[in-house]
């Protein structure tokens, strides 16, 4: 058994500036090439806290498409459902500033219909042993839907995280399947169509639960960066954790470890300030390095009693 993570496979180009980034201006620094996408994030993260996630996505059928898996093997992610494409994998070209927070970005997205055709022939046998599902909301629509339909055929859990809300906030009438949804709170203004930038973590974690209970959606987790995270969910809970202080790097994957974190705990049954703490110490892990996916954990560091597969 294992958690199974449905969303696409990404390849990052970031550039950091040597000094103060200048927007209209030319900026020396350095580039690096990284595989990203929110579900390869977030498998990548599920598979060094030294659990065996299962991984259904695309890459392209080329030697950088063949890279991306042996990765994804190396560190024990099943790929028996990653499928090599033509256009399979997504672009994201993004610059940071010297604080090490994204300031501009462009993103490809890949072509997702060999997805849903995988999907609908082995969906079964993806889907009948799961721990749990992990979904990117924003993948096409069809896809959603074949995810949603076998998860309520076999009673499995279903966690949500996005890469474009945009999109996503177009799905709304999903939100009330899922046990629990991840975003930051940029991304929840979009979906509730309200500015949240000004309110502290109290204040939003208040009005969070008033727009849970009106969308009827059963449970939201929102990221507000160094000011912690906020959840609320449908029977009243609500509340505030605060964030570790670190040296901030590079905050790409770092909403990604977050809801790995939030989905590992909630599967093994944690609760949901327990589960936010799991999330919270692996998106500080990945926060200050390049890297867009956490370092190795065992559960037992995160308070997770989970046995660990030995290797064969």
């Amino acid at each position: 058994m294992a958690i199974v993570v449905v969303g696409n496979v990404f390849v990052d180009i970031k550039g950091f500036p040597d000094t103060k980034y200048i927007p209209a201006g030319r900026n020396s620094g350095w580039v690096e090439i990284v595989h990203g996408g929110v579900g390869r994030n977030v498998v990548e993260d599920i598979a060094n806290v030294e659990l065996r996630p299962r991984f259904v996505s695309m890459v392209d059928d080329t030697a950088q498409g063949e890279e991306v898996l042996r990765k994804l093997r190396n560190h024990k992610v099943d790929t028996r459902y990653v499928i090599p494409v033509p256009d399979g994998m997504g672009m994201w070209l993004a610059i940071f500033d010297s604080s090490g927070d994204l300031v501009s970005a462009i993103s490809k997205r890949p072509v997702m219909d060999a997805m849903a055709q995988l999907l609908e022939e082995k969906g079964d046998e993806i889907f009948a042993d799961a721990d749990s599902i992990v979904v990117e909301l924003d993948m096409d629509k069809e896809i959603i839907k074949q995810v949603f339909r076998y998860a309520e055929k076999y009673r499995k859990k279903v966690y949500a995280v996005v890469a474009n809300m945009s999109i996503a906030s177009q799905r709304r009438d999903f939100l009330q399947s899922i046990d629990c949804f991840v975003c930051n709170v940029q991304e929840a203004g979009i979906l509730f169509v309200r500015d949240f930038s000004a309110l502290t973590p109290e204040e939003m974690s208040r009005e969070l639960s008033k727009c849970v209970v009106s969308a009827r959606i059963p449970a939201m987790v929102v990221t507000m960066g160094s000011r912690g995270a906020v959840y609320a969910d449908l029977a009243g809970g609500r509340g505030v954790y605060p964030a570790r202080p670190v040296k901030v790097r590079d905050t790409t994957g770092a909403g990604d470890a977050f809801c790995a974190g939030v989905a590992i705990g909630l599967t093994y049954g944690k609760s949901m300030e327990e589960a936010i703490r799991v999330g919270t110490h692996l998106a500080s892990s990945v926060i200050t390095v390049s890297e867009n996916v956490c370092p190795r954990f065992l559960p037992k560091e995160l308070g997770l009693d989970i046995e660990v597969e030995e290797e064969l």
